[in-house]
């Protein structure tokens, strides 16, 4: 009798403890939101990034579609307002039982900072890790492929665009008009933004921004050194221009966001919750062999 209750506390010893390797091994899920001119399923972007995590990592991952169909997904990378994609997402992720237990986020270019409005607004989900590539977290002044600082053509289709940024068709109709931030009027843009003015707290303080942000175990900023499509290109790490002029630009410490802490990154930062990672290439452009350095520490 006595071996035989030896044998089954050994028994179940044993059962606990591959019970609990189990649970210390679940593997955290992976949420993906495209950019501009993106969906999430082209195999030779996301859809690629996707199948190369669940290979690499044995992970479950979700790549974001709006909408009901690739055209509709692609089509929402420019017409539909963050807000309400950001409110879309968080129904839709909330209902994911596979998500339950929280979920990693990368999110590319602009979807960056629609992941960040993501975890500052949707309580119902819990993101552990955010990490942003090439994301637009201060905004963009400048288009795409066009320097403004050394074409004059460039420079002209900038005031042109600015002119019209602001107003309530634009705001409502063009998504990438939500994040332009002029910083030649700064107080244009703070009353006017009907998207990244609010997501970074620049008019009155919003402290469950705050708080749902600090939630976040690690906040991952990667920004291309080499990026054409960015302007200006300390954005992706929460710098912008200093304001007033549109030639100098200042590190996310020196912004006024910063100083004041209007949305809690200087104590995120003393805590050694915020990442600042380079990449030497154009936007977006990447290794596998980069990603597996830099990035697989936080997605494990």
């Amino acid at each position: 009798m006595k071996h035989t209750s030896v044998l089954i506390t050994i028994c179940s010893a044993v059962i606990i403890c591959a019970n609990a390797g189990e649970v210390l091994s679940e593997k955290i899920p992976i949420v993906l939101w495209h950019g501009m001119g993106d969906t999430c399923c082209f195999p030779f972007s996301l859809g690629g990034v996707t199948k190369f995590l669940e290979s690499e990592i044995g992970v479950y991952v979700k790549s974001i579609e709006i909408g009901n169909s690739i055209a509709e997904d692609f089509k929402s990378g420019y017409l539909i307002h963050p807000n309400q994609q950001i409110e879309m997402v968080c129904a839709e992720l909330s209902k994911d039982a596979k998500l339950n237990n929280g979920f990693n986020a990368i999110g590319f270019s602009q979807g960056g900072q629609f992941l960040r409005g993501l975890v500052q607004r949707c309580s119902t989900v819990r993101i552990r890790n955010l990490i942003t590539l090439g994301g637009q977290h201060q905004g963009v002044f400048g288009l795409p492929n066009c320097p403004s600082l050394s074409s004059r053509t460039c420079e002209r289709f900038r005031q042109l665009l600015n002119h019209a940024a602001y107003t309530d068709f634009m705001q409502n109709f063009l998504v990438q008009a939500t994040y332009w931030h002029d910083p030649l009027n700064e107080a244009k843009y703070t009353n006017s933004s009907t998207f990244l003015a609010d997501i970074n707290n620049e008019r009155s303080i919003n402290e469950s921004y705050i708080q749902n942000l600090q939630k976040l175990n690690k906040f991952v900023m990667v920004q291309f050194n080499k990026d054409t499509i960015v302007q200006p290109l300390v954005s992706q790490w929460f710098g912008y221009y200093k304001p007033g002029q549109d030639k100098e630009t200042q590190q996310l410490k020196d912004t006024r966001l910063f100083i004041e802490d209007r949305l809690g990154l200087k104590k995120m930062n003393e805590k050694n919750q915020i990442v600042f990672l380079e990449c030497e290439g154009n936007h977006l452009q990447f290794t596998k062999e980069w990603f597996r350095a830099q990035l697989f520490i936080y997605l494990m």
